[in-house]
């Protein structure tokens, strides 16, 4: 298992110059950070709300965090030597082939003994309600035999909305829920069924945490106009069968 000291440099950086100011200036509050092992590689599942969750979120954690971030960011040198710096590692957001790859590169880091975060609506969420989350890190989960411990951020998205560069002075928590064993799907590892459900678990457990409302749709149709929503959420009491394939197909 990979300490602090063997993270990336910039990570540590970051780290260590960044965190006690912005936990200050954000007024944070943090809560259940030991639900974080120490001792055993584990997944982060979040939700997301602003581009300040990936610093924020795993700054508090005592061990080094590896986000699986969209390639896309590699593709300019203004933010790749950045992300690179500090852990993200570059993946592929597609489904598919490209999707597999993803959920391969997150085995590889808890093979190491690391801390993989991941989000699993896959993108911000457009309006600050949590979305359908994708069956990627279930997926993740039970190749690699780890824990996923749900996590729920509020108020990031106040404190640097969507297109602010800067961060304001709005107050955030950080909501770090007991780690879920679902090992008991573990046979079931290819069964459309059994990884919504596993998925809609751990979205439950988040929803919780951040107390946002529940869109059972993707957040990434929504954003692209694919899908319309109301103005209201709903809570993920049921399952929509239809879309298990696509569940499979979209893994991320």
């Amino acid at each position: 298992m990979a300490g602090m000291s063997d993270a990336p440099a910039l990570y540590r950086v970051v780290k260590a110059v960044a965190k006690a100011p912005l936990s200050r200036w954000v007024n944070l509050t943090v809560d259940g950070l030991h639900n974080v092992p120490l001792d055993r590689p584990v997944i982060l599942a979040c939700n997301h709300l602003s581009f300040m969750d990936s610093f924020i979120m795993p700054m508090q954690v005592p061990r080094p965090v590896y986000f699986l971030g969209k390639a896309d960011y590699w593709d300019s040198w203004r933010t790749r030597w950045f992300f690179q710096g500090v852990g993200v590692v570059p993946v592929k957001r597609e489904g598919g082939a490209a999707g597999m790859e993803s959920i391969h590169t997150g085995i590889d880091i808890l093979g190491s003994g690391d801390i993989v975060g991941i989000y699993p609506e896959g993108t911000r969420s457009p309006d600050g309600r949590l979305y359908r989350g994708k069956t990627g890190p279930v997926r993740m989960a039970l190749a690699a035999g780890v824990d996923i411990v749900p996590c729920g951020i509020i108020g990031s998205d106040r404190a640097q909305p969507t297109g602010q560069y800067t961060i304001s002075r709005e107050p955030v928590t950080i909501r770090y829920g007991r780690p879920l064993d679902l090992s008991r799907h573990a046979d079931q590892a290819e069964d459309p069924f059994a990884l919504r459900a596993a998925t809609d678990e751990v979205m439950y457990e988040i929803m919780m945490l951040s107390g946002q409302d529940y869109v059972d749709e993707y957040a990434g149709k929504v954003k692209a106009g694919d899908v319309a929503v109301s103005a209201t959420g709903s809570t993920p009491t049921t399952i929509d069968v239809s879309r298990h394939a696509e569940d499979v197909r979209e893994a991320s």
